[in-house]
Formats: C-alpha cells, structure tokens, sequence
C-alpha cells in the first residue's frame, strides 16, 4: 500500500513538474515573440505607422545601406537561435503553427540578405520613392492631426535624403557588376521622379498636409508650419527626386539591361529561384509551376468557350475577347455614383449566403469608395485593411476615372469577392483582430497564404449567389486566366529567355486585356520576380485541401467550419497551413468513443 501511495506521489510530483516547464517555456515563447515584435518594428518602422502604432512615426531608416542590413541579419539570427533553443515537440497544435511560422520567417529573410537586392534600390511598381508620395500627400497612413505629426513627417523627410543619395551609389555599384534593372522598367521610373517634383511647393503632392491643417492649431503654429513644408519641398523633397530623376535618366538609362529576365544578372538563377519560394512558400520549382500554368490556361479557355456558346455570340474567343472591350452595352454606366452602386448591390446579393460559409465575422467596419483623384488615373481597385483598434475601417477603393469607359465584363462581381467580401476584408480583419495571436502573427503577410484566399474566394462567387449573368462569369473566369497567365510569364520571363513583347502577346491571346493593360501587368512581373506566382499557387492550394477534406470527412465536413479553420491564425506558410488543417481533419475523423 506504501508503495501505491509512493509511486502516485512521484507520478503527481513528475507531471506537475512537466506542466510547470511547459509553463516556463511557454512563456518564454511569448517573450521572445514579443520581444521579436517590439524589436522588429524599430528596422520597418513603416509598418508600424501603418498598423497605428505612432512610436516610429518620425523614423526612416537606410534599409538599403549595408550597415543596416548587416544589423538586420543579425537581429533575425539572434532570435533564430533563441527560437531553436526551445523544445518544439512538447508545444501543443496551435502553439506549433506559431513556432514554425515565426522559424520559416526567419530562416527565409536570412536567405534573402545573401542576395544583393539592395543594389537595385527600386523600380517602377513600388520603392520609397512611390511610399514617400502616398504618405507625404497626407491622404496615407501617415497621420497629420498634431503638431508633433506634421514635425514627425519632416524628420522622415531628412531620412529620405540620405537614402536617395544611397540609392543612387547602389545603382551605381549595380551598374558595375552587372545588377540592373531592365530599360523598358527604368523609362518608367524617370516621369515618376519628375511627378514628385514641383517648383511651386503649393502644387506640389506634399503640400496636401499644409492644405488639411486642423482647425484647432493656432495660427502662429499654421504659419510655422507652412513655413517649414514650403522648406522642406524645395530644398529637400524637390533636391532628392531631381537628382534621382536626372541619374536614372542620364546614367542608369544608358547602362539598362537589354533582357527582360532577372536570368542574366549575376546569380539570376539561384535568386529566381529563392523568390519563387518566399512568394509560394512551397518548394515547388519554377518548371513544376510553369507547366501548371500551361494546364490551367488550357482548362480556363474550355470552360471560356462554353460560356461564349451560352451567349450565342459567333466567333472565335479572341473575337469574343473583342465584342467584350468594345460594345458599348458593356460600358452603361454615366457617373461614379452609379458603379459604386453597382458593387454596393454585389453586397447585398452575397450578404444572405455569407453565414452558410461563416461563422465567425470581422467586426471591423467596412466601406467602399471611389479611390482619390490625385492617384485614380494609375491605381488599380484595391482593399487598403482597417486599423486593429477598428478606428479606421477597411476600405474597397475603386478607381473610376471615366465612369463612361467603366466595363462591367472587366469581373466586377469576381473583383468584389477578392478585395473586400470575404477575400481581404475577411482575412485581414480577423487577423488583426486576433488578440490572442502574437502581434508578429497579427500583423503578418505571405502572398500565397493572403492573395491565395482573395483569389479562392472568387471561386464561391455561385455559391454567393453570384456569375448567374454569363458576362459577369466571362469576367470571373478572366480574373482566373489572369492568375493562370501569371505563372506561365512569371517562369518564361525570368527563365525562359522570354521576351517582354512575347509575354504580352501570350497575356493579350489568352484574356481579354487592352495592349497597355497587358504591358502594365508584363513589366510588374518584370520587376518584382515571383511575386505573380502567389495568387495561383495560392488558390489551387486551398482549392485542394478543401477538396481533400471534403472527401475524408464525408458528412462531418463542413464547409463554414473549414474556412474558420483557414482563418483562424491568420497569414501562415502554405506547408505550416496544410499541416495545421491535416491535424484539424484528422480529429474529425476520429471515431466518437
């Protein structure tokens, strides 16, 4: 009898002192994610600004000079090694996914620092140059409400200067060992630096604070800081993005790359290759995704030619393509107001079935309006997220600069889906809602994992009650051919030896897209490697465990739940994300005991 006390003791005093170290390293876990957060946030302060945390506001690190990335590579190696010092095989499920996300986040930024990006500081789709206009013009993240704003956006202002001035020396470094930008991206890129320049600081994108001063700040205030962005545009702002207009123009532009392909840079392949995993998170490679490419094309254009028999029209697809950009039954709209009502009635329509998909919600407001007119001529729709405290809504902007010209087959139901219900504005929100998430976690980004949802949701639009008109499906399944062209051009660009002019003319055989649509879109590719690759790849992921699960599960599977599950922790890894919905299926086919 002693002896069964003695062993129930020990076996008592064994596990408590399991549960207290798994308390410890549980803890500690969330120490490090937090510190890993708070430290982060000091290297991208651009991102906390645009989460609403107003610490960094007037910080503007030189990301691309090599001293900040030799401290940045050693701050993700520093928590690395902290994170493989615990014990993975003792976290529960959910606390799994947490300490793979943050180990497949860290371990891919490292890589990424071996490559010298740096020396190709930015190119016509995005960069600080671009980030400076939409914060300086006050209509960004950026907030002008304060004094200690408006002298917070200054201080930003003299951290560009001595970045542009590092810009130019690394396309200079570039230009000498072979890293540079092809010409027809670097043409692009002169008449952006000269929009950004205005010798009357009163017309100038940055006077736009100056033109919202709060009411409440005296007028000594206002006159002083008037006077200091009068300053800072014409010494400053006007400075850098004249001097970087006039090196791109007269130096880079003659030193161009003649190929439209990262392939004949040094490295090229190696570095193709690495983007093709950051922006899949897979290990796919890029001929496994190029010829899944050529698949899907293949079976789009099938299910194309059906829909062009349902609408009786004679002629071929790409005829169709044609009857679909020009006849002006397709173009009925006379004013903004009335396509915005358009998406607001695509609202209305899916509102009734979203509780059959859903069951939890974001509780962050959502709105959609017409997209600002000093950026509307170049923009694309897009879903600019909330803010986490819900001050803010999310918010489906729409470009409309000639409602007249508004084609309603461009996909507007499909469009609808993807940027605001229940593509971004479902997964961003509850995201960032996720208090019981790690702030790394809440705040995060993977483009397979974020874009593969907004283009999967496309997907349910018949569920939704949507596509029953075949033009409003023509326009879906040009979104879908869309993403499935992306990872042919994407691979052949970059590996193949393909051309720009060939890309656009596969783009313009296979969608109904205009020339400077298809060039657009060619030459995004062009500059950011890999990128176009997520949506897809993406996509038919989820697609595929859906579809997987479905069939293990039988009756138990349940549609609404499965998306919950997807959405739960937010932005994962694809393979960290198959992973977490196997164990959640798996439990589910359990026996009941």
């Amino acid at each position: 009898m002693k002896r069964l006390i003695l062993f129930a003791f020990l076996s008592i005093t064994l596990l408590a002192c399991n549960q207290d170290k798994k308390k410890t390293m549980d803890n500690d876990l969330n120490q490090l994610y937090e510190d890993y957060y708070e430290e982060r946030l000091t290297f991208f302060p651009l991102e906390a600004t645009s989460q609403g945390d107003a610490r960094y506001n007037d910080q503007l690190p030189n990301d691309i000079s090599e001293a900040y990335r030799a401290k940045l590579g050693a701050f993700y190696q520093k928590y690395l090694d902290r994170l493989l010092a615990a014990d993975a095989s003792k976290l529960s499920e959910d606390d799994k996914v947490i300490y793979n996300t943050l180990k497949y986040s860290l371990e891919i930024e490292l890589q990424g620092l071996t490559f010298k990006t740096h020396l190709i500081p930015f190119q016509q789709f995005w960069g600080l140059p671009l980030t400076m206009g939409q914060l300086g013009s006050g209509q960004g993240s950026q907030p002008f409400k304060t004094v200690k704003d408006y002298d917070d956006w200054l201080k930003r202002v003299d951290g560009f200067a001595v970045w542009a001035d590092t810009a130019i020396a690394n396309f200079r470094k570039g230009m000498a060992t072979g890293y540079v930008l092809p010409k027809s991206l670097v043409v692009k890129m002169i008449p952006q630096m000269q929009d950004m320049i205005s010798e009357d600081p009163a017309k100038s994108l940055f006077y736009g604070p100056v033109t919202q001063l709060p009411a409440g700040f005296s007028a000594a205030e206002k006159a002083e800081i008037t006077k200091k962005y009068n300053s800072a545009i014409k010494e400053k702002l006007n400075t850098s993005f004249l001097k970087l207009r006039d090196f791109l123009k007269n130096e880079y532009l003659p030193k161009a790359g003649l190929s439209s392909g990262v392939l004949t840079i040094p490295e090229g392949k190696p570095y193709y290759n690495y983007m093709v995993k950051y922006w899949t998170t897979t290990s796919k490679t890029p001929d496994e995704i190029f010829q899944t490419g050529m698949s899907e094309v293949i079976r789009i254009r099938k299910e194309m030619e059906k829909v062009k028999e349902e609408t009786g029209f004679k002629g071929d697809l790409n005829a169709f393509f044609k009857y679909l950009k020009t006849d002006k039954k397709f173009t009925p709209y006379k004013t903004p107001e009335e396509v915005l009502a358009a998406f607001a009635a695509i609202q209305s329509r899916i509102t009734p079935h979203l509780a059959s998909m859903f069951k939890n919600t974001p509780k962050t407001k959502f709105e959609i309006r017409r997209t600002e007119a000093f950026r509307e001529a170049s923009a694309s729709a897009e879903y600019i997220q909330g803010s986490a405290d819900g001050s803010r809504p999310g918010i489906f902007y729409v470009p409309i600069p000639d409602a007249r010209q508004f084609n309603i087959t461009s996909g507007m139901e499909s469009l609808f889906l993807h940027e605001a219900i229940p593509g971004h504005h479902y997964q961003i929100s509850l995201q960032q809602e996720n208090t019981t998430l790690p702030k790394f976690m809440r705040f995060s980004w993977y483009g397979a994992y974020g874009e593969g949802w907004a283009l999967y949701t496309e997907s349910l639009g018949k569920e939704l009650g949507l596509y029953t008109d075949p033009y409003q499906y023509m326009g879906a399944l040009g979104d879908e051919m869309h993403r499935a062209i992306r990872l042919v051009v994407d691979v052949g660009i970059h590996t193949k030896g393909w051309s720009r002019e060939e890309a656009i003319k596969y783009m313009m055989d296979n969608q109904a897209i205009s020339e400077d649509g298809a060039t657009a879109e060619i030459e995004r590719y062009m500059a950011i490697p890999g990128q176009a690759l997520s949506y897809k790849i993406g996509a038919l992921k989820i697609a595929e465990l859906r579809a997987r699960f479905s069939s293990k599960l039988g009756d138990k599977f349940v549609l609404a739940d499965f998306h919950d599950q997807f959405l739960k922790q937010g932005c994962l890894p694809l393979d960290v994300l198959e992973e977490k919905l196997t164990a959640w299926a798996d439990k589910i086919s359990l026996p009941v005991q």
